[in-house]
Formats: C-alpha cells, sequence, structure tokens
C-alpha cells in the first residue's frame, strides 16, 4: 500500500486528519512513522507560504507525498489578528498554551458586543509529490467569539472552544457536533474532502512515489 506522509506534530490534527482521510486507498504515516523529528521553522508571512513550506521540506526529507497545513485564528475586531501568529501569539519566543491562548483572547474582546465578535478559523492544505508537482486549497468556518469558552477542551486547539457558531448555537467544536454538522462546518475537512479526488487519482499512479 503507498504511503502519504502527514507532516505535522500536533496529535490533535493528526488524528483529525487520519479520521477523515481513514477512506483513502493509502496508508497514512506520521512524522515519527518516519523517523523524522525536524522541526521547520515557519518563516512565511501566509497560511499558504508556511504550509507549503512544510510540506515541500518534509516531502525531500521523507521521498513521500507529503500533505501539510497551516491555519488560525482571524478576529475581525483585530484586524485579523493573531492570524499566522496564533499560537505565539502572547509570548512570541515560544508557543502560548491552550488555557493562555483562551484567556488572552477574551481579554482582548472584553466588553465587544457580540456583533462586533467576529471571527475565523482558516487554513490552507498543501500537498507536495517528490516529482515537484504541489497543490494547495483554503477553507474557512465564521463565526463570533464567544464571552466564555466552551467547558469542552479539544487539546491543540484552543480557539475552538471560542468560535461560537450563531445558526446552530453551538461552540465549533468536532466533539460537540453531529456528523452533518461536521460535515457542513469543519474546514478541515471540507479542504481535505476537496483534495480526495487528487489524492486518489495520483496515488494510484505508478510513479507518484
Amino acid at each position: 500500500m503507498k504511503k502519504l506522509l502527514i507532516a505535522t506534530t500536533n496529535p490533535g490534527k493528526l488524528a483529525e486528519i487520519k479520521r477523515f482521510l481513514g477512506d483513502l486507498p493509502v496508508k497514512l504515516v506520521s512524522l515519527s512513522d518516519v523517523g523524522i523529528l525536524d522541526i521547520v521553522e515557519e518563516t512565511g508571512k501566509t497560511f499558504e507560504e508556511n504550509a507549503i513550506l512544510k510540506a515541500k521540506y518534509y516531502c525531500q526529507k521523507s521521498g513521500l507525498p507529503t500533505l501539510a497545513d497551516d491555519g488560525g485564528f482571524e478576529i475581525d475586531a483585530l484586524g485579523g489578528q493573531p492570524g499566522v501568529k496564533s499560537h505565539r501569539w502572547i509570548h512570541g519566543d515560544r508557543e502560548d498554551t491552550d488555557e493562555e491562548l483562551i484567556a488572552y483572547t477574551l481579554e482582548k474582546l472584553k466588553g465587544l458586543p457580540q456583533a462586533e465578535r467576529g471571527a475565523q478559523l482558516r487554513l490552507v492544505l498543501a500537498l507536495v509529490f517528490p516529482d515537484g508537482r504541489q497543490y494547495t486549497v483554503e477553507e474557512k468556518t465564521r463565526g463570533v467569539v464567544a464571552e466564555k469558552p466552551s467547558e469542552h477542551r479539544t487539546i491543540g486547539f484552543p480557539y475552538r472552544s471560542l468560535l461560537f457558531l450563531p445558526e446552530i448555537n453551538k461552540y465549533y467544536d468536532h466533539d460537540l457536533l453531529t456528523p452533518e454538522e461536521t460535515e457542513q462546518f469543519n474546514h478541515r475537512k471540507r479542504a481535505l474532502d476537496r483534495l480526495k479526488p487528487l489524492l486518489k487519482q495520483s496515488l494510484t499512479r505508478t510513479d507518484s512515489i
């Protein structure tokens, strides 16, 4: 069975990608599965630049078709912050903890009415093949920043405890959504679904790996 490298060090993200790609006729492997311990410095100024940077690096390192993504939280009232700095928004020199980010976001928006608390989670997926082919897709999920976080936490996804979806009256959290709601709202699933036809076609080619 052919392999696809999922290039992320976030265990929550890895599990979600594996779940959404589980129906593909391909073996999904992680960085640790192939013995890669390197951490790529994300020097891009956009989600797309960072996603491509990571996918290219790990593809060259492993010799496998590689899927990577980059994304973050964008708050309207803060001009799109934190954006590409979503996990280093507070300290800069290290990744902030989930609880630090939740508390910091709420403090930043303290006192703002719901009409001014618009926000979105946005991501770019990059798929790179050893022969140099590369593809990207982008998706987002919009909602509002709740005044209080959800009591539920998903490790590695702090902003999902904050993004509230008024149309279904729920926080944006995979464990809280029905399968139908996940199909409609999960931005990573929608992005992966757009890549699936390409993956199926490419991974059946004898020269794709």
